[in-house]
């Protein structure tokens, strides 16, 4: 059966500590996590090391990416919670974490994007916490250079933007959004400011071939991205795009091995990695381009 996990493939049980964690987050601060809005299968690990990624500007999307769980809502979006920066800074304190990473549902609707409350975030987190790292996984602003200056004003350690997947499956999953775009975002980055770290992510699994993937690594590295991940795929509900494939470690150690003779400064490649997974661990393999 094509979608059937591999025997490879394990979750584990919350944990009280995983609970406890949540439960602050959600009940104490009143926090939107991408773990829990996403199904992220790493969650419980992530909570349990007292990880998070706080999901910015609520839990409803103006996009509808055909793998992505996250709710579509085009008309009644909430306003911006002003308070939500400051509750973020100080869950930051309050739970002593050393590497934040902030990201967000795409607000089209918003003439910004949402870079200036992006911006507020990461100003808030760092005021009250001066030695935190900072990482902001973005949306792509609709190509607006000037939401990327607002956040890249702020000294985020690592901006990511993800492609997501490779360029010829991209309509079918990403019609909202455009693979060109996303490169731009990545490239325009680096020309506002060429020592910003930059990463993206792709999941594997979605059909593509070899020579797909491939190509979107070069074109990665065309435009100087830093940082890639590489993750497997897998289906939040039966009513996002199917897995096509599971790819075994082995084919990940293979695909790590390729990136790195492509030139990227750090790699992270397995079958669960997503884009904030051990982010703090692999920002320490950091190097300037």
């Amino acid at each position: 059966m094509k979608n059937r996990l591999p025997v490879w493939f394990k979750q584990e049980l919350p944990s009280r500590q995983a609970r406890e964690f949540s439960g602050l987050l959600r009940d104490k601060f009143r926090l939107n996590t991408v773990c829990h809005s996403a199904k992220c299968p790493n969650a419980t690990w992530c909570f349990s090391q007292r990880h998070a990624t706080f999901l910015i500007m609520g839990n409803r999307c103006t996009r509808n990416c055909r793998f992505c769980n996250i709710e579509q809502e085009k008309n009644l979006l909430p306003s911006l919670d002003k308070d939500e920066p400051q509750r973020i800074a100080q869950a930051v304190k309050f739970l002593n974490l050393q590497y934040v990473v902030v990201t967000s549902v795409t607000r089209d609707d918003l003439a910004d994007g949402g870079s200036g409350h992006f911006a507020k975030t990461i100003q808030a987190i760092k005021t009250l916490n001066p030695d935190i790292s900072v990482e902001v996984l973005i949306p792509d602003f609709q190509g607006s250079n000037s939401a990327l200056e607002i956040i890249i004003k702020q000294r985020p350690d690592v901006i990511a933007h993800n492609l997501e997947t490779v360029k010829r499956i991209f309509p079918l999953v990403r019609h909202q959004a455009d693979y060109k775009r996303s490169l731009d975002v990545l490239e325009n980055i680096k020309l506002i400011n060429s020592s910003q770290i930059t990463k993206s992510s792709i999941m594997l699994g979605l059909g593509e071939l070899d020579m797909d993937l491939e190509e979107s690594l070069a074109d990665l590295r065309l435009v100087k991205c830093d940082k890639l991940v590489l993750g497997q795929y897998l289906r939040p509900s039966p009513e996002q795009y199917p897995v096509e494939k599971f790819y075994s470690p082995e084919e990940f150690k293979y695909w790590e091995k390729f990136a790195y003779g492509l030139g990227f400064k750090s790699v992270c490649a397995f079958p669960l990695a997503r884009t904030s997974y051990l982010a703090n661990k692999n920002l320490a393999e950091k190097v300037l381009a």
